[in-house]
């Protein structure tokens, strides 16, 4: 008999034949049920589905939606490169050391971002959406230069906290209805919220050493 093997005491099962009879019947239970689903089902679903790529047909949610709310994140992202280059770019004096250093590896990780975003839009069946033409108007963050450092420092975080907001709702969204997409979501949350605590640091910082004449 497959499945899992069955000891029985024969001494204990003659005083206890229902007992044993329903750990015989569990056995051969066990031993027949298959794996999930049959394997040779997957493997023509799978083959029957071939041209819808990673998306298989135990896919839960909105497709065409959560293309549009990746695209609307993609954005996010790409305004957020722009806006940190140009702050690494123009922030100088002694004080913007520490923050120029930021501001260049925070544009480098939304850079990541947005490649695990476009990603996951090509494997949804979509088109990552990278015109320049309504960039903002899809985008969660604003684009503010700012003129001093405080002021980069104070936009940037500020986008930074509109992300967070933004990404927990379409991470709720998301839930068990697309797995991998939240899971890039999440993570991307994750990374935002270490950007917004190191923005506020610098914030603090910076606000410290003019408060002191530094």
């Amino acid at each position: 008999m497959h499945g899992r093997e069955l000891t029985v005491n024969p001494t204990y099962c003659f005083s206890n034949v229902s007992i044993c009879l329903g750990k015989i019947q569990w056995s051969i239970a066990v031993a027949n049920q298959p794996f999930l689903t049959d394997i040779k089902i997957i493997r023509e679903r799978a083959r029957m589905h071939i041209e819808q790529g990673a998306v298989t047909e135990g896919y839960m949610a909105d497709r065409e939606n959560v293309i549009n709310l990746l695209n609307a994140a993609l954005a996010t992202e790409i305004v957020c490169v722009l806006r940190y280059k140009r702050h690494y770019y123009m922030a100088d004096g002694l004080s913007a050391s520490i923050a120029k250093a930021e501001f260049l590896e925070h544009a480098q990780q939304e850079q990541q971002h947005a490649d695990w975003l476009a990603e996951r839009i090509v494997q949804l069946g979509g088109a990552p959406n990278f015109s320049p033409e309504g960039l903002l108007s899809r985008s969660h963050a604003e684009y503010v230069e700012g003129e001093t450092l405080r002021e980069m420092i104070k936009e940037d975080l500020i986008a930074e906290r509109i992300a967070i907001d933004s990404y927990r709702e379409i991470a709720s969204y998301l839930g068990e209805k697309d797995p991998t997409s939240r899971r890039i979501i999440e993570d991307i949350l994750a990374q935002e919220e270490e950007h917004a605590d190191d923005m506020a640091g610098l914030l603090k910082g910076l606000d410290q050493m003019q408060g002191s004449g530094g």
